[in-house]
């Protein structure tokens, strides 16, 4: 063999083994790579299912119990079986707390009144002080400032007045939530939050923007403090209502899908809350159970 010849299978010899060295490299890099992705993926907090319970009003009388009036001897069977079952009633803030770097209990689960009848400050109220149980109420501006003025109690009709919420929430155990201030309507071209017919969008974001601004200063000149919390009424909504809320700054939201929503550290988890609605005439057991689907 000539020195020429020597000299070309060391170069050949030398170019096969930087080929050898990169691809080695090059595959080192990927599986090192599909790892670390793994590792992330594995070791990523994965969403927490938060069930959520759907009240309206609380009365003694059979006569009125259906889908959405319970007896204060279901709510307060309800509460037990949650307490007896591990779970933790929480309110919104500590969804928001959540998403900021805070712990949940192992069990979290939120209840839920709506419309802000006087039966909720009359029983529910009640029952959560002396099982120290917490609860989100959510009133309609409008009727609170018209029962706040004419002072009338009665648990068939009449809704909270802002010294009743006032009270429920310097408890600790009670928020208040956002329902509107006069929307919360479903008869003619208006339901709910949702855009009307033959209303343009610029129309839409000015009637419920004045709206649900009006139930702030409601909310906050009765208690204290904004509402944090929207919950749709009949759980309607528009294209574009999600977009507006975010920008008024609500930080959750809550609607009437029968669903067990899962939040983690995002924030925009915290929109579009699922909600079972209880009605009356069945077990806690069956209710949570076999409707909610909770296990046990």
């Amino acid at each position: 063999m000539g020195k020429w010849g020597f000299y070309r299978i060391i170069k050949v010899n030398w170019r096969l083994m930087c080929a050898v060295t990169l691809g080695a490299a090059v595959l080192f890099t990927a599986l090192f790579t599909v790892n670390a992705a793994t590792i992330e993926q594995r070791t990523e907090e994965p969403g927490v299912k938060i069930p959520i319970v759907m009240y309206h009003s609380v009365l003694k009388d059979k006569a009125y119990h259906g889908k959405y009036v319970i007896s204060p001897d279901e709510l307060e069977s309800d509460i037990l079986y949650l307490k007896e079952h591990g779970y933790t009633t929480i309110l919104p803030q500590d969804l928001i707390a959540y998403t900021e770097g805070e712990a949940l209990p192992e069990k979290p689960i939120l209840l839920t009144f709506d419309d802000g009848y006087y039966n909720n400050y009359l029983y529910a109220f009640e029952l959560a002080k002396e099982h120290r149980c917490k609860f989100l109420i959510s009133p309609i501006g409008y009727f609170s400032d018209f029962y706040t003025e004419s002072g009338e109690h009665n648990g068939y009709y009449t809704h909270c007045t802002w010294t009743h919420l006032k009270e429920m929430t310097d408890s600790g155990l009670v928020k208040v939530g956002n329902h509107s201030y006069n929307l919360h309507k479903s008869s003619g071209k208006y339901v709910g939050v949702r855009k009307a017919a033959g209303e343009t969008e610029e129309q839409y974001r000015a009637r419920l923007t004045k709206d649900l601004e009006q139930a702030q200063t409601a909310i906050k000149d009765g208690i204290g403090a904004e509402a944090e919390t929207f919950v749709y009424p009949f759980g309607e909504a528009s294209k574009t209502t999600p977009k507006i809320l975010k920008e008024m700054g609500f930080s959750v939201t809550m609607t009437c899908e029968e669903t067990v929503s899962s939040i983690t550290r995002d924030p925009e988890t915290l929109y579009g809350l699922g909600r079972y609605l209880r009605p009356s005439g069945m077990s806690s057991r069956e209710f949570f159970e076999k409707r909610m689907k909770l296990p046990e």
